[in-house]
C-alpha cells in the first residue's frame, strides 16, 4: 500500500450529514472523519476483517439487513419488516417487537414523500428525519406530500400511491445523476388530490417548499461498477465525490458504505 497517513479506524455507520452547499459528509468512525475536503485526493478504506453487529455488539462473522448478527437481525425492532412495509407497522396498537422503542420510533409523526433521484418516488420516514432521509438516497429534490400520526398510517398511504410511483431508486441512474429536469414536484403532488381517497386527504401537507440538494461531486461517471469488501479488504483511488450514502472513485467504482455497517475499517489519505 502506498504511503498514506491513517485518519482514523472504527466500526463504520452510515455517514453524518449536514444540509449546505455542497451537502456537507462526515465518516461516522471512532473519529468523525469530514470527508468533503478528501475530495480529489486519493484515499483508502480498509476492512479489517471484523464485523460488529450494530444491535447486540457481539463479533458476527456475516451481516444481514445493513449491521446486523442473524439473532438480532430476527428479532431487533431496527430490523423488523415494518422498516421496509411501514403498513405492516404495529406501534399504534402498542404492539411490536419492542413496544417501547415502537413507541419512541414509530408511533410519531411520519411524513409521506415525493423525490426525485432519476425518476419521482415516493417514500417515508420519520418526522424528525427531513432532510437526512432524502440526502442518504441521493435525492435531487423532494417535497412533502402528506403529514401523518405514525408509521402505519404513513404505509398505508404510500400502498395507495404506489399505484402512480415506484417507491425504489434506481442507484445506478443516481450515481450518474441522470435526473429528469422536467419535473414539477408542486404538480406531481397537487394532481393527487383528484385520486386519493377521501380519508387520506385529511393529512395532505400544505407546506410546498421543495427542498433541493446539491452533492460534492466533481464528476458523476458514465458507467458504474460496485465494490464489495468481500471482494477486497482495500478499496483505494481518487476520490470525485459523494451522493447519498456513496462514495464515487475515479474510473467508475462506487461503494454504499451503509452497506457495510458495522465492518471495521480504516480510512487514510495520501498527502
Amino acid at each position: 500500500m502506498k504511503d498514506y497517513r491513517e485518519l482514523s479506524s472504527g466500526i463504520l455507520h452510515k455517514m453524518l450529514v449536514e444540509q449546505g452547499e455542497p451537502i456537507q459528509y462526515y465518516l461516522n468512525l471512532e473519529d468523525k472523519v469530514e470527508m468533503n475536503p478528501l475530495i480529489g485526493k486519493e484515499i483508502y478504506l480498509r476492512w479489517e476483517g471484523i464485523i460488529e453487529c450494530i444491535s447486540c455488539q457481539k463479533v458476527t462473522k456475516k451481516s444481514f439487513g445493513q449491521g446486523f448478527c442473524y439473532k438480532c437481525f430476527t428479532s431487533a425492532p431496527e430490523s423488523a419488516e415494518c422498516i421496509v412495509r411501514p403498513e405492516l407497522c404495529r406501534a399504534h396498537l402498542g404492539e411490536g417487537r419492542d413496544p417501547e422503542w415502537e413507541e419512541r420510533n414509530h408511533n410519531q409523526p411520519h411524513v409521506v414523500y415525493l423525490a426525485v433521484s432519476s425518476a419521482v418516488k415516493v417514500g417515508v420516514t420519520r418526522a424528525t428525519q427531513i432532510p437526512t432521509r432524502w440526502i442518504d438516497q441521493g435525492a435531487s429534490a423532494a417535497i412533502k406530500l402528506a403529514e401523518v400520526p405514525n408509521r402505519y398510517e404513513a404505509g398505508v398511504l404510500e400502498v395507495e400511491l404506489k399505484q402512480h410511483f415506484t417507491d425504489k431508486t434506481h442507484w445506478q441512474k443516481m450515481l450518474r445523476n441522470e435526473v429528469d429536469e422536467s419535473v414539477d414536484l408542486e404538480e406531481e403532488k397537487w394532481s393527487l388530490e383528484e385520486v386519493l381517497p377521501g380519508d387520506m386527504l385529511e393529512y395532505f401537507s400544505e407546506d410546498d417548499e421543495i427542498f433541493e440538494f446539491h452533492y460534492p461531486v466533481l464528476d458523476y461517471p458514465d458507467k458504474v461498477r460496485s465494490l464489495n469488501f468481500e471482494k477486497t479488504d482495500l478499496i483505494e483511488g481518487r476520490l470525485l465525490g459523494i451522493k447519498g450514502q456513496y462514495l464515487l472513485f475515479e474510473g467508475g467504482a462506487v461503494i454504499n458504505l451503509r452497506k457495510f455497517t458495522g465492518y471495521r475499517v480504516s480510512i487514510g489519505v495520501l498527502d
